[in-house]
């Protein structure tokens, strides 16, 4: 069945944009009474079927609804994006079709990349909802300074995820004991000591993702997938 994403669906009929409404008639040939799918990104789910298989304004009839419920826990990545934009966007695909509820972007001293466009990411994470069937959308953050972002998350659930010297504990270990966590991952140079000295003295823990040493966007995808298989 195909899926349609609809954040501003309200009431007993849906109109596809016009660009969505040319892809559903022209592309995937629907017609009068097919059956698909519509995700609104916070928990709705539902089934249509098509009533006017119209080029321009495809217009689409509700014939059930389910409400998905939040996970018991929630999973937030504060990352340093990439020069190479197309891993971002790798790692967001990625990223919501395991199941994330957020991802930052950090701007850190190391940093490649100073400036980021969200709007291709998120029509990326769209793409990547509709396909793996996820309910909620994860909330994407502008670029933001690697020290004003430490000062808006609770240190008791987040952690920094690096590569130098000194006593680190496996992720998978401590999320296990977290509903809630925030894993911090650093660019290509990684965190620069004064960086973990600060995230330190507020109280954030530092983890390890294991032996391997892993590039960006796969420290932050094997953060997500950690957080999963250990709750």
């Amino acid at each position: 069945m195909h899926t349609f994403f609809a954040p501003d669906l309200n009431g007993s009929t849906y109109t596809l944009p016009e660009d969505e409404s040319k892809h559903a008639v022209r592309v995937l040939r629907l017609g009068a009474g097919d059956a698909v799918a519509l995700l609104d990104g916070r928990g709705g789910v539902y089934q249509a079927a098509v009533a006017d298989a119209n080029l321009k304004r495809c217009q689409l009839r509700i014939t059930h609804y389910e409400k998905v419920s939040p996970r018991s826990y929630s999973t937030y990545v504060a990352v340093a994006p990439t020069k190479n934009l197309d891993r971002m966007e790798w790692l967001v695909e990625k990223a919501v079709e395991v199941g994330v509820e957020r991802i930052t972007f950090l701007r850190c001293a190391r940093s490649e990349r100073r400036e980021l466009k969200l709007d291709r990411l998120e029509k990326i994470a769209v793409s990547a909802l509709k396909q793996s069937g996820q309910a909620w959308l994860p909330q994407l953050d502008e670029l933001t300074d690697y020290a004003a972002f430490l000062k808006t998350v609770d240190p008791a659930t987040t952690f920094i995820a690096h590569l130098e010297e000194g006593e680190r504990t496996d992720l998978k270990h401590v999320v296990s004991q977290a509903p809630h966590c925030c894993v911090l991952i650093g660019p290509e140079g990684d965190f620069t000591p004064q960086e973990i000295e600060l995230a330190l003295r507020l109280g954030i823990r530092p983890v390890t993702l294991g032996a391997s040493r892993l590039r960006t966007e796969t420290a932050a995808l094997a953060a997500v997938f950690t957080a999963h298989i250990s709750r």
